[in-house]
């Protein structure tokens, strides 16, 4: 997969690690389309790739459930001439908090936009890419996806459902040339850990790295995988969380 006349598909991608990805993709000369709810948050991430000499394009949606992830899968095609070669689920909400604390509503509002929005996008998007033989898909995972955690049972759960998905797809959809992989972050420092304080350097002092990451780091490894140089790699989860997870 050469990045010439490639067509990217960011979710989240108006801030933080999303937003990374995003620039670090357009430097390669790939179309990128960032979706998020904030229309002034994506214009100001499109005109900072534009500015760049990158070709970018905004599309806005809560990415909610099917229904949204159907519409967003739809206008990439019409922005990507008809094709995406590169899918990155990257939106996510993390509530944190006990079990008791969390109500229906806190959980469906987690699951649909953790795993329903990206089951369905890629519902939508990989047999389209399967047709061409070609395509890289990237879920952003986390490390409290592998180990208990106080206080995050909802938000791990829903990446525990996104890890398996990603190794199931990579068994579904590899045959056919498509690629897919996880990220799996440790704490990171972007605009939506803020409200963390110290909370994130607490969490990210428990890693052998001892600091939390930053957004172009974890980007780093997510380019990684959506190009060819991960080109023999299927079915990982990539543990970019400063070392938390080995010890």
């Amino acid at each position: 997969m050469t990045t010439n006349n490639l067509t990217a598909l960011i979710t989240g991608g108006t801030s933080g690690i999303g937003r990374a990805t995003a620039i670090k993709l357009a430097h390669l000369g790939i179309h990128v389309l960032v979706v998020g709810r904030n229309p002034e948050r994506g214009k100001k991430a499109v005109d900072e790739i534009h500015a760049a000499g990158g070709k970018a394009d905004f599309i806005s949606s809560d990415l909610k459930d099917a229904a949204s992830a159907r519409a967003v899968a739809q206008r990439t095609l019409e922005l990507g001439k008809g094709h995406v070669d590169i899918l990155i689920n990257n939106a996510g909400i993390f509530p944190f908090g006990p079990t008791h604390e969390m109500t229906e509503e806190d959980f469906d509002r987690v699951f649909s936009v953790n795993v329903k929005a990206p089951f369905f996008l890629v519902a939508q998007l990989a047999p389209l890419m399967a047709k061409r033989g070609k395509g890289a898909i990237v879920n952003v995972s986390t490390m409290v996806a592998d180990y208990g955690a106080l206080g995050m049972s909802l938000y791990g759960s829903s990446k525990a459902a996104i890890n398996l998905l990603t190794k199931s797809w990579a068994a579904e959809y590899g045959a056919s040339g498509i690629r897919v992989n996880a990220v799996s972050p440790g704490p990171t420092r972007t605009e939506g850990t803020e409200a963390m304080g110290e909370g994130l350097e607490r969490l990210a002092s428990q890693a052998p790295a001892g600091r939390p990451a930053t957004a172009d780091e974890i980007a780093e490894a997510i380019v990684f995988l959506a190009t060819d140089r991960a080109s023999f790699i299927h079915g990982a989860i990539l543990a970019v969380d400063g070392g938390r997870t080995a010890v």
